[in-house]
This record gives structure tokens, C-alpha cells and sequence, in this order.
């Protein structure tokens, strides 16, 4: 099954549907518990259908649903498929599908020398190897703790060695840079913008903002 790009996911995926670090997300805004509760039952019966599962996460007045082809640890047609249907499902319910506000995180570790401490995390956190692309990544198969990576770093001191990489909608990007900046933050670098712009908070803590565009 081939892995699709950033650039057609966005260009193919139904509306209020976003990309985000390699998979396919939407937020069904449902109200209320019940409504949500029956548009799960209808997304896991369409779901076993198609032999193809999305995650979902059912709270009072929402359902967060993403989706990714296991097998090939990326986005294929099979999730723009079942994207669809999922939209359909929940515009029969009248729930609406909606990308606002969507982020993933993950956390980034600068350092010299991964390998020496990647099985450490992964073992205290209870998470893996990532199987797809990434050996400098360990990740929950679960996907409830953030993914961790490890940047290649020099051992100068001083130096932070956290940072949190926000994966959002490219359509968010410039309002978040703006109320970061209205709270005392700044703008340390937009050099490798669009793929990522790196802010800082007013004690020099770093973050950076990360979307899919420019990395194909």
C-alpha cells in the first residue's frame, strides 16, 4: 500500500479532517455523551466492514478519531476511504467534523549520544521502537504518552535538552505564533518554516510548532 504524501492528504481528505504527525485526524463535535457514544457504535461497525480501524476517544461533547495504516506506519487511501465514511456517518448524526484545535505532541531530547539512553526511556516508559522511519524514536503503541525523539546534539553547557514539538493544522499556525508572542514569548527562528518555527517563553524555554508541509 503507498504511503501518501502531506500534500495529498491535504489536497484528497474530506473536510474538517487535518494531518498531523503521520496520521489522519478530526474532531466529531457531538454535544453531548450519547450522541457520541451511538456515533461510536456506527464508526466501529463501519469500521469492521471495511477491516480497517481508526482510534477513538469519546468524551462528553466530542469524539477524537485518527487514522493510519498500521502495516506501512503511514497514511494510505485506505484512510481517506474510511475518512470518508466517517464523515458521512456523522453528518447523518448531525455532529459536525471539525480540525480546530487539533494538536499531537511529542517530545524532543537533544543529545550526543542516543543510543547510549533510548532503551532507557523506552523501558521506563513503558513504550518501543517505532517500526517506521524513525530509529531515534520510541512511542507508546497505545498513543497515550507523547512520542519521544532524539535530536543529535554537542555537549556544550549550558543547553536544554527538552523540548516540545506541537504538531498542528498549518491553518493555526500564525495565531498560536501570535498570542505565544502577545504572552512575552519570541519568535527564536522561522529559518526552517513551513516544516517548523522555534519560540521561546520568557525564560528561554524553547518550543517549536511543527506542520507537514515542506518535508516531502
Amino acid at each position: 500500500m503507498t504511503k501518501l504524501s502531506g500534500r495529498e492528504i491535504a489536497e484528497r481528505a474530506p473536510d474538517g479532517w487535518v494531518f498531523l504527525l503521520g496520521g489522519l485526524q478530526t474532531r466529531l463535535r457531538t454535544g453531548d455523551f450519547a450522541t457520541g457514544l451511538a456515533l461510536v457504535t456506527a464508526i466501529g461497525a463501519a469500521a469492521e466492514a471495511m477491516d480497517h480501524h481508526p482510534d477513538l476517544d469519546l468524551r462528553y461533547g466530542h469524539v477524537d478519531v485518527r487514522t493510519w495504516s498500521h502495516d506501512v506506519g503511514a497514511v494510505t487511501v485506505r484512510d481517506l476511504r474510511l475518512a470518508r465514511t466517517i464523515s458521512d456517518l456523522a453528518k447523518e448524526a448531525g455532529v459536525a467534523a471539525d480540525r480546530t484545535g487539533i494538536a499531537r505532541l511529542e517530545m524532543g531530547l537533544d543529545t550526543p549520544a542516543a543510543a547510549g539512553i533510548i532503551g532507557f526511556w523506552a523501558a521506563v516508559l513503558g513504550t518501543a521502537h517505532r517500526d517506521h522511519d524513525r530509529a531515534d524514536e520510541v512511542r507508546d503503541p497505545a498513543g497515550l504518552v507523547p512520542a519521544i525523539w532524539f535530536q543529535q546534539s554537542g555537549s556544550e553547557e549550558p543547553r536544554q535538552r527538552w523540548h516540545p514539538d506541537l504538531w498542528v493544522d498549518p491553518a493555526e499556525v500564525q495565531p498560536r505564533i501570535d498570542a505565544a508572542l502577545a504572552a512575552g514569548g519570541t519568535l527564536v527562528s522561522d529559518a526552517e518554516a513551513p516544516s517548523f518555527w522555534v519560540l521561546a517563553d520568557p525564560e528561554g524555554n524553547r518550543v517549536c510548532l511543527c506542520t507537514w508541509q515542506g518535508r516531502e
